[in-house]
């Protein structure tokens, strides 16, 4: 898992409402990228829900903000669809980029081990190194608190 002042895992993925996104090109900006285990499950629904109540208020401190998560575009496309979600979803169905990061991890539920995302957010500064890092995320005030980090920085 990269570490605060390291470079971010550069990548370039699928995006809701077309083309690719490339880490990179977005240098210059600060970028928050929040990963999350499934579409349309309670939590994940939540969190990309306050993302998007809250992503002209990222816009507006410069930052770029991306949901990252295993799921084809095809399930981002009916996610977004039935839930009004404005914040842009990345499509990571190879397993590349949430290894890269290091949140594909094996996960304990009721007595059985799989492997699963942990909700984990991360904040790239505009030089693309990691600024932030929160693992573990418990979603309420978690999109709050990382807004103050981005208007922090």
């Amino acid at each position: 898992m990269p570490e605060i002042s390291e470079n971010a895992p550069d990548f370039t993925l699928p995006v809701t409402g077309g083309g690719d996104v490339t880490l990179t090109a977005l240098k210059g900006a600060p970028v928050v990228l929040f990963f999350y285990p499934r579409d349309d499950t309670p939590g994940c629904t939540k969190e990309s829900i306050g993302f998007s109540a809250q992503l002209a208020e990222f816009e507006a401190a410069g930052a770029k903000v991306f949901g990252i998560s295993r799921d084809t575009m095809a399930k981002h496309d009916k996610f977004v669809a039935k839930h009004d979600l404005t914040v842009p979803l990345l499509s990571d169905a190879e397993g590349t980029v949430t290894e890269a990061y290091g949140v594909w991890v094996e996960k304990s539920m009721y007595g059985k081990t799989s492997m699963g995302i942990e909700r984990a957010t991360f904040l790239i500064a505009s030089d693309g190194t990691i600024a932030q890092v929160w693992r573990k995320v418990k979603v309420p005030g978690h999109v709050e608190e990382v807004l103050d980090a981005v208007r922090a920085l």
